[in-house]
């Protein structure tokens, strides 16, 4: 696994073979990332990765400026890799939390600049995730939320969605909870 770019670019880590992770595309992580980039300064952001699998979505955005990044992954050897990547990177500003992301979702209440969800494919309430994470009270009042998912599902129809992006066969839906203030003139 590498980082694409920002202060850890060109580094790259060797993803345990254990790993059941589904990481997210080189060539989609690097697109999603310039789309992103074009909406948003992420210098002093808060960050959020649900279903952090690798943590190649988390070290991006550290690597990109975020000063606060919070990855939340249930599977002990996923969580664990990404806490040995900390340590070589020796960047307080990533958290690891190893816990379920539906008892999160449900009882933060820090507020993030960037939500990203990255759940597996296949999981069973996969359709419930997005609409989980816009009621939540982990939302400011114009908190960037990506979901990556299969071709299989459309989420224009949830509050605040405004832009669905296809690379190769990962496919990204964004919303925002509200528009942002448009700035004074």
């Amino acid at each position: 696994m590498r980082i694409i770019r920002g202060k850890y670019g060109r580094r790259r880590f060797d993803v345990p073979k254990n790993i059941t992770a589904r990481p997210t595309t080189d060539f989609a992580r690097e697109n999603i990332f310039n789309v992103i980039e074009n909406m948003e300064d992420l210098e002093g952001k808060d960050a959020l990765d649900l279903f952090a699998g690798t943590g190649a979505i988390s070290l991006e955005f550290l690597s990109r400026g975020c000063t606060d990044v919070t990855a939340v992954e249930m599977a002990p050897v996923q969580a664990s890799f990404i806490r040995s990547v900390k340590e070589k990177l020796d960047d307080e500003n990533l958290h690891v939390i190893k816990g379920d992301v539906f008892r999160y979702i449900a009882t933060c209440t820090k507020k993030y600049d960037i939500i990203f969800a990255d759940p597996p494919y296949d999981h069973p309430r996969f359709d419930e995730i997005p609409g989980l994470i816009l009621g939540s009270d982990m939302l400011k009042e114009d908190t960037l939320v990506i979901v990556e998912h299969s071709s299989k599902h459309d989420f224009s129809d949830l509050p605040g969605f405004f832009q669905h992006r296809v690379y190769g066969s990962v496919n990204f839906s964004l919303f925002r909870p509200s528009p942002a203030a448009s700035p004074s003139e």
